[in-house]
């Protein structure tokens, strides 16, 4: 019978060589240069959110007064602590013959000033709204109110400053 004899393992195989390891280098450059381009590409075809702006036309500012009727102003004032404040009209102190405005207030809320000019629009078509900010009124308040001017679709207000006659008013409501 044949025997099998184990070779014994040493560092002297002289059948088998190993092959010697290389190590790999990749060159990156190509591929940085791709996604260079492609980040190029898709900034430049984008298109960006347009911020969506309200338009607002003032008047050109004139010497000669114009002439609102009563029945068909509605004065806003914006107050402090989010709060809106009006009446119905004009607040005319000098005219002694017209009595001194009833002063109501309301909140931005759905069923506060929004109810109150859509109400409004019903009752006098070509209603002509005056919004007179306070000065402890917030910009918010300012934004708020054009919104809602635009909500209800009233073509027809003004910003106006606001008059001592309002903030005797608006002081005396509060107390």
């Amino acid at each position: 019978m044949a025997e099998i004899q184990p070779q014994a393992a040493g560092p002297n195989k002289a059948g088998k060589r190993r092959a010697k390891k290389m190590s790999t280098r990749i060159d990156m450059t190509p591929m940085v240069d791709l996604a260079f381009l492609l980040l190029t590409f898709f900034m430049l075809t984008t298109t960006f959110a347009k911020p969506n702006n309200l338009e607002l036309h003032m008047p050109v500012k004139s010497e000669v007064p114009t002439g609102i009727p009563l029945s068909k102003a509605l004065t806003i004032i914006l107050g402090k602590g989010h709060k809106v404040h009006y009446f119905f009209g004009l607040n005319a102190p000098a005219d002694k013959t017209v009595a001194a405005p009833e002063l109501k207030t309301t909140t931005f809320a759905a069923d506060g000033i929004r109810r109150v000019v859509l109400a409004q629009q019903r009752l006098q078509p070509g209603l002509v709204v005056l919004i007179k900010p306070s000065e402890d009124s917030k910009y918010k308040d300012m934004v708020d109110i054009l919104d809602e001017m635009n909500i209800t679709q009233q073509r027809k207000y003004a910003l106006v400053n606001i008059t001592p006659a309002d903030l005797t008013l608006l002081k005396t409501a509060t107390l």
